[in-house]
């Protein structure tokens, strides 16, 4: 008779392996949606879903900024986190091949390399912060701290006033 078990996403298995507690959470989805409908289909909270975007320095350099979902990056404020002179997007297409995630499931946790990280300032003063969970489908709920520390990231104000 087969188990019901759930299906670990390498950043679930991350935490496991650091002993840091998180909730999961999974929603049914077909296809990438935004961080806003994604926290409207599971009732929560806009302020406490974060998003992780993957931009890329001049020097082909990629940093990963973690912020609110109705927030925007503020490129300059960003660039002058990571020490960088600009900041670019990284394209759709080339997120799964830097970080190993798809476009709707990207994670600051467990990405093919460890890129240097920031989470959006705002974020200490939470509990708990919503993040996904490594795949479309799947969110994880963690103490900020914890997010920072599994993700080997800092707090820095990022986003556009």
């Amino acid at each position: 008779m087969a188990k019901n078990k759930e299906i670990k996403t390498n950043a679930m298995r991350i935490l496991d392996r650091m002993k840091i507690p998180y909730s999961h959470y999974t929603y049914e989805c077909e296809e990438f949606v935004d961080g806003l409908q994604v926290a409207d289909m599971l009732g929560l909270p806009h302020e406490k879903v974060y998003k992780t975007l993957v931009t890329q320095g001049p020097a082909k350099e990629y940093f990963v900024f973690v912020i609110p979902v109705a927030e925007e990056l503020d490129l300059k404020k960003a660039a002058r986190a990571v020490g960088q002179k600009s900041l670019a997007m990284l394209h759709v297409k080339d997120i799964n091949g830097v970080t190993g995630y798809i476009r709707g499931g990207c994670t600051a946790i467990g990405m093919k390399k460890q890129y240097r990280t920031v989470i959006e300032k705002k974020a200490e003063a939470l509990p708990t912060v919503i993040v996904s969970g490594g795949r479309i489908g799947s969110q994880i709920e963690l103490a900020p701290a914890d997010l920072a520390k599994a993700a080997e990231a800092r707090f820095e104000d990022v986003v556009t006033e």
